[in-house]
């Protein structure tokens, strides 16, 4: 009797210690890959400290735009989709995509860069390019 209870003991422990081991590992890989989705306006509202690692979604506004073609990248203000007058500087060095223009609603994913105050962008994705097919399509 004795052994038998003193079994279900090192079971009940070793659920534990899977179960809380288990529970560590998905916590940390929802947090490695979870990452804010923000508009301008909802960027510009949080602190700039807490801004290292967001997506980023806007319209590129029509002055500012700056092309490095040394550097492979782009300076430009990203501007709210509701209110234009919340603008974020924005550098991106990489391939700039085709349908990267003055008006385009873009998606940025990087951080904010406190001492510079501007945001710099990792990755740079236009948006809607279905829609762009689909216009193609019927004309």
């Amino acid at each position: 009797m004795q052994k038998k209870k003193s079994s279900r003991t090192v079971y009940a422990v070793a659920l534990v210690l899977f179960l809380a081991g288990f529970g560590t590992l998905l916590m940390a890989g929802l947090k490695q890959n979870s990452i804010y989705f923000l508009n301008v306006s909802e960027a510009l509202a949080m602190p700039a400290e807490n801004i290292q690692q967001i997506r980023l979604f806007g319209t590129v506004a029509e002055e500012g735009l700056v092309y490095d073609p040394q550097h492979m990248g782009v300076q430009f203000l990203l501007e709210d989709s509701d209110d234009a007058s919340q603008r974020i500087a924005v550098q991106y060095r990489g391939v700039v995509p085709d349908l990267f223009q003055p008006g385009a609603e873009v998606i940025l994913e990087g951080g904010y860069l406190v001492q510079d105050g501007v945001f710099n962008a990792k990755t740079l994705m236009t948006k809607c390019p279905s829609k762009y097919e689909a216009e193609n399509r019927s004309g």
